[in-house]
C-alpha cells in the first residue's frame, strides 16, 4: 500500500470515526422518515400529471367524436342533395377522424395503465411509510432510554467523559491545594528562622544577632537584681550578708508574687 492509499484510509477512518460519534439516531431515522415523504409526495404529483394528461386526450377524444358525427350529418345531407362528391369528402374526413380517435383511445389506455401502477406504488409506499413511522417513534423511544440509562451509569461509575474531565479537575485542584499548603508552611518555618528578611525592616542577620544578645544581657541583670533583693545571689552577695548586723532586718518580700513573675518571663521567653 502507498503513502497516498495509507494517507487516504487513515484519513476515511478519521472521518468515519467522527461521523459515527455525531451520529443521532433519533434525527438519522426523522430524516429517512422526511426523504420517504418526499418520495411519496414525487409519486403523487407523478399520478396528477399522468391524469392530467389523460383528462387531455379524454376531451380531443370528445370533440373528434363530435366532428365524427358533424361529418356523418355533412354526407347524409350532401347525399340527400346529390352531391356525391360533398358526401366523399365528408366521409373521408369521418374516416380521418375516427382514426385519430383511436390512437387517442390507445394512448388513453396506456396513460390509465400507468396511472394504475403508480397509484399501486403510491398506496405500497404509504403504508411503508406508516409503518416506519411507527417503528421510527418506537426507536426514538428506546434510544432516549438506553441513553439516560448510560448516563445514569456513567454518572454513578464515573466512566463517562464529563465524569472523567471532573475527576481531574478534581485531581488537579487537590494537586495545587497540596503544592500551596506545602508552600504557605515553607514561607512560616523560613520567616520564624529568620532566613528571609523583613521587607519592612532595615535590620540584617547581624542586627537581629545583636539585638537578641542585649535582650539576653538585660534579662540576665534583671534576674540578678531579683535574686540579690530575694537574698539568693552568689558568693559576694552571701560575704556580704554575713557581714551585716544580726540585728538587720531583711525586707519583707512577697514569695508568691515573685514566683509568679518568674514564670511570667519563663513563658515570655519561651
Amino acid at each position: 500500500m502507498g503513502i497516498l492509499s495509507r494517507a487516504s484510509y487513515i484519513v476515511r477512518s478519521k472521518v468515519n470515526a467522527l461521523l459515527n460519534r455525531a451520529e443521532d439516531p433519533s434525527e438519522t431515522l426523522d430524516y429517512s422518515y422526511e426523504q420517504l415523504r418526499d418520495e411519496l409526495q414525487e409519486v403523487k404529483q407523478g399520478i396528477a400529471d399522468l391524469t392530467t394528461q389523460k383528462k387531455r386526450l379524454e376531451i380531443q377524444q370528445r370533440r373528434l367524436e363530435e366532428n365524427v358525427e358533424k361529418h356523418n350529418e355533412q354526407a347524409r345531407e350532401a347525399v340527400r342533395q346529390d352531391r356525391e362528391d360533398l358526401a366523399r369528402r365528408a366521409l373521408e374526413k369521418k374516416k380521418q377522424k375516427m382514426n385519430e380517435i383511436e390512437d387517442l383511445e390507445s394512448q388513453i389506455q396506456s396513460l390509465q395503465s400507468q396511472q394504475d401502477n403508480l397509484v399501486e406504488k403510491k398506496d405500497e409506499l404509504q403504508s411503508r411509510i406508516q409503518q416506519f413511522r411507527t417503528k421510527k417513534e418506537t426507536m426514538k423511544a428506546r434510544y432516549k432510554a438506553a441513553e439516560a440509562s448510560n448516563r445514569v451509569s456513567e454518572a454513578m461509575t464515573g466512566a463517562g467523559d464529563e465524569m472523567e474531565d471532573v475527576g481531574r479537575a478534581i485531581e488537579r485542584a487537590e494537586e495545587r491545594t497540596e503544592k500551596m499548603e506545602a508552600r504557605a508552611a515553607a514561607m512560616d518555618e523560613l520567616q520564624e528562622s529568620g532566613t528571609f528578611d523583613d521587607a519592612l525592616s532595615d535590620k540584617d542577620e547581624i542586627d537581629r544577632e545583636l539585638d537578641e544578645l542585649s535582650t539576653d544581657s538585660e534579662v540576665d541583670a534583671e534576674l540578678d537584681t531579683l535574686k540579690q533583693e530575694m537574698g539568693t545571689g552568689d558568693g559576694d552577695a552571701e560575704g556580704e550578708t554575713e557581714t551585716e548586723p544580726a540585728d538587720t532586718e531583711t525586707p519583707d518580700v512577697d514569695e508568691e508574687a515573685v514566683e509568679s513573675e518568674l514564670e511570667e518571663l519563663q513563658e515570655e521567653e519561651n
